[in-house]
């Protein structure tokens, strides 16, 4: 096609210009034209490189779309550098080096621009540029769609991202563009990603399909802020979070995703509102590592198509649902690391084919105000360290309410578990726990089943029309004498026939001790009408408190460490002394107990932290010993004043405790200018000293940021006694962990898998992302994942083959 000719209509009054006039390129047009003049571009092909200077029109004629085609050979095709207005061109580039629509300048207004092109972007705007773009496409194939980068901005109205080679939409560099009502599709990257620093993204009513990654990608401290959005058919996760990253999702919706809806990690923080999670393969939230954390209010769960849960909170991570609906899925809410915690207020989880509830590894969950239907398990504590609260819920149509085991330690407040299957509340194999107030009604089994000695402590509990029994407590192979159940105040409709609760005649004893401690139940039933709880000598508790010796034998008991293990020591000698100095009538050594841990992620920091806490509980120093662990997301505000109030509020949580913060260094950054984590380390340092004997404070990170957050404030080092470093897990180490691990969860090294693990981890790199302990575990479960693998093609396998792991169920080295 020829190219055609351009007419310039002059706009202006001067009498040296002439009003209009044709040339026969757009080059020598746009060097005639002044600002405010109309530029018309006759149909045609024009292999020029335009560069937009002044306040121009450029467009094509009225009437015939597209048939202005700007298709250089190589370079930019179109470049504005002025508030001018382009509208209805066809824009073409080949250059891969370079964008096909280059903005740099102005706050220009795009319309209708149709861009196909094989280019380094398609749209890109960079610098002070603020373009209004509206109605244009982009067919990029072979790079991003549209790019806003070093500080870029602008509003992109209805406009579509057809195909691109790299991300739909690419923002970085402290860029901060608007999309309303656009479409990104078919995308081999991310379909929407914001990145680095400043960086900040807006979508209101967009949609997001067909994209080969993320439908949405935020990293690097990026923020972003979608509205009304459609997020479907990615073939990865559909929103991803890394490193730092900010993402508010208000009346959004996630769908048809095979991987995780949602997956966020490295200390990101999404707040969902009103959104819908449907149909995904994988987690529907996906939440990892300490600081991560997600409040979602008003969201909506549910119709999972794979086998995993729901919800996922891990490696020290916090989620918050605050009235949720999570349904037809596996499993609702899996906690799990110590450190990890779930929140869930007013929600509903209904509709779980396996566990709605599941807190382990050291993990707490708090549940108030919630209903959970239809569910295999209603809520599982299942070992040491894991704990929390669930009060005033109700659990209704499940094979068992509430399952206690492995030394998991919950608190069960004014719940209601009705028509379990099975039992209302089932703990064994050590199990603890603390039932206050509980009801069971129509179980199929018994109202609470206690077993295996398990320490169980029930408080004014009460079942109805429970086929097997209100309650069982039953000794077995693992139970230790003088152990068993507390019960006190407890009631059950099977003694018709009981005193009213105004007579107050309270029997408080550990079941296992006495034969007749329950009356005519469980199991035999009689025509006397007796009380529940036969008037036996009053028996007091055995303190749920360790000793300090039992709690050290634990510390003992940890791979490596030996270095801290000594400080420890010493640190609780010297306490202890004092304390006898005191009762002797001497005077004890002031000993500062607040402590620092230095080292790398999965070295056990967190672990010696809770013990130090019980330790200090044992000896009188703590009123309750208990761990609470922040970062810097949960002590600092977004404006003036909100931090003191996160400061205040996490150190009245730890009263009586320890208040363990992790990456402290991160409260004084390097660049902090106005950064608010100076105002949560001006109040942490005033309550350090008004309630010395409350709380105990430990900061905790890597070595060196925590050598300069020390240094770099004097006010918060001289209140901490000493600094504990705790070294990287030598090769041997890892290998004793593996082995702990696998004896726990009964399995066997076979020969030279012991030789192979030591190889694999003196090879594995010891980066930054290199988790210790970790790692470790990590490698186990990986272990384990490949042993099924093997096993599963065997038609018998033996005793054996089910349990031993070779060197070839190793990971391959990273």
């Amino acid at each position: 096609m020829a190219q055609g000719t351009v007419q310039v209509t002059h706009t202006g009054t001067s009498r040296w210009r002439r009003r209009t006039g044709e040339y026969a390129s757009l080059a020598a047009a746009l060097e005639a034209a002044a600002d405010g003049d109309v530029l018309t571009v006759a149909p045609g092909t024009y292999r020029e490189n335009l560069v937009v200077q002044r306040s121009v029109t450029l467009r094509g004629p009225e009437g015939s779309p597209g048939s202005v085609r700007i298709a250089p050979v190589d370079g930019v095709p179109l470049t504005v550098r002025a508030s001018a207005v382009v509208q209805d061109l066809h824009v073409e580039g080949q250059d891969a080096a370079a964008p096909a629509l280059l903005v740099e300048e102005g706050t220009p207004e795009l319309l209708d621009v149709r861009i196909i092109t094989r280019s380094a972007a398609g749209i890109e705007v960079r610098g002070g540029a603020r373009p209004t773009v509206r109605r244009c496409t982009v067919d990029n194939p072979a790079g991003i769609g549209i790019a806003v980068l070093d500080g870029g901005g602008g509003v992109f109205e209805e406009c579509e991202v057809v195909a691109a080679g790299q991300s739909g939409v690419a923002v970085r560099g402290g860029a901060h563009p608007r999309l309303e009502r656009c479409r990104v599709h078919h995308a081999s990257g991310a379909g929407l990603s914001a990145t680095g620093e400043n960086s900040a993204l807006e979508a209101v009513g967009c949609e997001v399909y067909e994209v080969r990654g993320s439908g949405v990608q935020v990293t690097g401290r990026a923020t972003a802020h979608l509205t009304d959005c459609d997020v479907h058919r990615t073939t990865a996760d559909g929103v991803t979070l890394d490193t730092d990253a900010v993402l508010t999702l208000a009346d959004c919706r996630i769908h048809d995703i095979p991987e995780n809806a949602v997956d966020l990690r490295s200390r990101s923080v999404l707040t969902l509102t009103r959104t819908t999670v449907r149909q995904f393969g994988r987690n529907g939230l996906s939440v990892w590592d300490p600081g991560t954390r997600v409040d979602a209010n008003q969201c909506e769960i549910f119709d999972s198509t794979g086998d995993y849960p729901a919800v996922w909170v891990s490696d020290g991570a916090t989620a918050v649902l605050d009235s949720c609906r999570v349904h037809d899925v596996p499993d609702a809410l899996f906690v799990l690391d110590r450190g990890s915690r779930a929140d869930v207020v007013d929600s509903d989880l209904s509709q779980v084919r396996n566990t709605a509830v599941s807190v382990s590894d050291g993990a707490t969950a708090q549940l108030d105000d919630c209903r959970i239907r239809d569910a295999a398990t209603g809520a599982w504590f299942r070992d040491h360290g894991s704990g929390g609260t669930l009060s005033n819920c109700t659990i209704d149509a499940t094979q068992t309410g509430v399952i206690v085991t492995k030394g998991a330690d919950p608190t069960i407040e004014r719940c209601t578990v009705d028509s379990p299957a099975e039992a209302g509340f089932y703990v064994s194999a050590g199990g603890r726990g603390n039932f206050l107030g509980c009801r069971v009604t129509g179980s199929g089994g018994y109202g609470f089943h206690v077993i295996d000695g398990s320490r169980t402590t029930l408080k004014k509990c009460r079942t109805e029309r429970c086929a097997r029994g209100g309650y069982e407590f039953a000794e077995g192979g693992d139970a230790v004498p003088g152990t068993g159940p507390v019960v006190e105040d407890c009631t059950s409709d099977e003694s018709a026939g009981l005193r009213p609760p105004a007579a107050r005649e309270t029997a408080v004893q550990p079941a296992g001790q006495s034969p007749g401690l329950l009356g005519a139940i469980p199991g035999q039933r009689t025509t006397e009408q007796e009380p529940l709880l036969a008037a036996a000598q009053p028996q007091q508790p055995e303190p749920s408190a360790r000793t300090s010796k039992a709690v050290l034998g634990e510390l003992d008991a940890l791979v490596g460490l030996e270095s801290v293990k000594r400080e420890v020591r010493a640190l609780t000698d010297m306490i202890e002394v004092g304390r006898r100095r005191q009762q002797a009538g001497l005077k004890a050594a002031s000993v500062k107990r607040h402590l620092v841990f230095t080292g790398s992620p999965g070295t056990g920091k967190t672990t010696v932290a809770r013990l130090y806490g019980e330790i200090l509980a044992s000896l009188g120093v703590l009123e309750k010993g208990h761990l609470v662990e922040v970062s810097r997301v949960d002590l600092v505000g977004e404006h003036i004043g909100s931090t003191a109030i996160r400061t205040q509020e996490a150190f009245d949580r730890a009263r009586g405790g320890v208040l363990f913060i992790d990456e402290a260094y991160a409260l004084s950054p390097e660049d902090s200018g106005r950064d608010f984590g100076k105002e949560a380390i001006d109040t942490l340092v005033k309550l350090m000293e008004d309630h010395r004997d409350a709380v105990v404070v430990i900061v905790a990170g890597y070595t060196a940021e925590m050598e300069r957050f020390l240094s770099v404030n004097p006010g918060v080092a001289s209140r901490f006694s000493r600094t504990i470093t705790f070294s990287d897990y030598e090769p041997d180490e890892l290998l004793r962990i593996v082995e702990q691990q696998a004896d726990e969860h009964e399995y066997r090294l076979a020969p030279g898998t012991a030789e192979a693990l030591l190889k694999y981890f003196t090879a594995i790199p010891k980066g930054p992302a290199f988790g210790n302990g970790r790692t470790a575990r990590q490698t186990f479960e990986a272990m384990v994942e490949r042993h099924a693998g093997r096993v599963a093609q065997f038609e018998e396998p033996s005793t054996d083959d089910l349990t031993l792991l070779y060197a070839e169920d190793l990971p391959e080295s990273p």
